[in-house]
């Protein structure tokens, strides 16, 4: 507790209870948490499968069809994503968070299993990426919102972020288990263990995801929900290490009671149309669901997949020697990531907050990728040659964006779309958020292996890393204007600033002008100043 004071520095935590910073939402957050290593694992082992001479004789991949095939392979598994990510929010709004985290982790081994049972064919390789796919895409939804409606305010940034952790951690451990593997099992064109381990392996953060839930209970605010408030005080007293008669169970308990009122009040019946009426006529609702999905698109377009799924090919094509060398650097690379996101959501996400994150890391991705850019058009690197000085300069910068990405559009996005929706629709809204990135996420899988030849986007694919970088620096004003500040804010709070429920006008005093819009991130609807976040001292009107 006396650390989490010394790094979080937002007014939640100087004023909620330390009670409820105990070991057990530390222990729930972990364990949901194996749904993002899921995600990770895949990414991470995948790129490097592809290339391994083994994988590629078992079935008959040559590299004239390599680019189309390998493409296929890898984004047959966001396919899955995408559609389990939008079921998994009916099942997480009927029968609860925790019980569907644990068919994801179910159906996710059983594709597993399929998968690295594979021979000759790819039809059953595609088959059991597919059905891998359902339950990783389903865990995606799921996690960020089973862990933010547990985390206490304060710390949910950190919490909710460690989803983002998680990715990077499976995403680095399947990395180096690629280059283990790639390394010692002999005959390299021969030995199908190569890349039958690193797919078989992906069971373990599966196995962990299931049995670690088995000890967690259900989501208090679903409980609610469903107004079993019995049930969900006795939760949520559990969670925080209050007795049910703690002042602060009481807020909280009161603060669900309140904003399911207001909503059931608002429109009525709690169907599916119900609830789509709720989010797309309801201006507040729609933002907040526009918002989720664009940002989602923003973090896809910053190119970080294409990295994460082509990592060793691009290494190749960046001058490094061979495929065992570019496993190696690809390892290395996921030891960059896990760093780097531990420090954010230690140092940052609930202190510097979500918004500043996004800006500067947006700017900073951008120049990362001009800089690889630059040294793919002018000095490219050539086979048999050693790599130039700014050759080097332009590898360390692979590895600059991936610390960029972990210190902000990695975490910062999962945290926000599982805050700012309503309690009703923060199930829908998030499986929206999900499904979007999958999409995209399958777009970036396609497109890249043929963006990255020659004749696509300009000779050995300097165009790429251009196209990336634009997106990055145009995504500084996407968060400029449409992204507030949230950190320490309640989650039934977030209807203050968008306004999705009738409330009284505001004084005229309080009316905003767009400089102070600019300077401190007030969100500012219809000229209306709804909450002006603390980021400068003066007084907005």
């Amino acid at each position: 507790m006396g650390l989490l004071q010394h790094v979080v520095q937002n007014e939640a935590m100087k004023n909620d209870p330390k009670e409820i910073y105990g070991w057990r939402v530390f222990a729930l957050a972990c364990s949901a948490c194996f749904g993002g290593m899921l995600f990770g694992w895949d990414i991470g082992s995948i790129g490097g499968i592809i290339v391994m001479p083994a994988f590629k004789k078992e079935f008959g991949i040559t590299s004239a069809e390599a680019s189309t095939l390998n493409s296929n392979i890898v984004s047959v598994l966001q396919a899955g994503c995408f559609f389990g990510s939008l079921i998994a929010y009916y099942v997480a709004d009927r029968w609860g968070r925790r019980p569907a985290l644990l068919i994801a982790s179910g159906i996710t081994l059983i594709g597993i299993v399929i998968q690295s049972t594979s021979t000759k064919q790819l039809t059953q390789l595609y088959l059991g990426r597919l059905i891998s796919g359902f339950g990783v895409g389903a865990a995606s939804m799921l996690t960020p919102l089973y862990v933010s409606e547990n985390a206490p305010r304060a710390i949910r940034g950190g919490l909710t972020g460690l989803y983002q952790l998680f990715i990077a951690a499976g995403t680095m451990l399947s990395f180096w288990i690629n280059y283990g593997t790639n390394k010692n099992f002999k005959p390299l064109n021969k030995t199908n263990t190569a890349w039958q381990v690193p797919l078989a392996m992906q069971a373990l953060p599966a196995l962990c995801l299931f049995f670690g839930l088995l000890l967690c209970n259900e989501s208090p605010r679903w409980l609610a929900r469903q107004d079993n408030w019995e049930k969900a005080t006795s939760v949520l007293s559990k969670v925080t290490n209050l007795p049910p008669d703690h002042p602060y169970v009481q807020m909280e308990l009161e603060e669900m009671r309140d904003q399911l009122e207001n909503e059931r009040r608002l429109i009525g019946g709690a169907s599916f149309w119900d609830l789509q009426r709720e989010m797309w006529t309801i201006k507040g609702n729609r933002n907040r669901a526009l918002i989720s999905i664009g940002i989602m698109v923003c973090q896809q377009m910053t190119g970080t997949n294409a990295i994460n799924y082509y990592a060793p090919t691009i290494f190749l094509d960046l001058g490094i020697p061979s495929a065992n060398t570019g496993l190696f650097a690809t390892g290395i690379y996921g030891v960059v990531k896990m760093v780097t996101c531990a420090a954010f959501l230690l140092f940052a996400a609930d202190s510097l907050g979500r918004r500043r994150s996004l800006l500067w890391t947006s700017i900073a991705q951008g120049l990362a990728m001009f800089v690889i850019g630059f040294y793919v058009r002018f000095d490219p690197p050539i086979s048999g040659h050693p790599i130039p000085p700014v050759g080097y300069f332009a590898l360390s910068c692979i590895f600059f964006f991936a610390a960029f990405f972990q210190f902000g559009w990695g975490p910062c996005c999962w945290i926000i779309v599982s805050e700012i929706p309503t309690a009703r629709l923060r199930a829908m809204n998030v499986a929206l958020a999900a499904a979007t990135q999958w999409l995209f996420n399958f777009v970036v899988a396609q497109a890249v292996p043929h963006m990255l030849q020659d004749g696509h986007m300009g000779k050995a694919g300097y165009g790429t890393y251009f196209f990336f970088g634009s997106c990055c620096f145009s995504m500084f004003f996407y968060v400029w204007f449409l992204i507030p500040e949230t950190k320490g804010m309640s989650l039934e709070r977030m209807d203050d600033m968008y306004v999705s429920l009738p409330r009284p006008p505001l004084p005229p005093a309080t009316r905003t002008t767009f400089l102070c819009f600019w300077i401190c991130g007030v969100v500012d609807v219809d000229g209306i100043q709804l909450r002006c976040h603390g980021t400068c001292e003066r007084q907005c009107r």
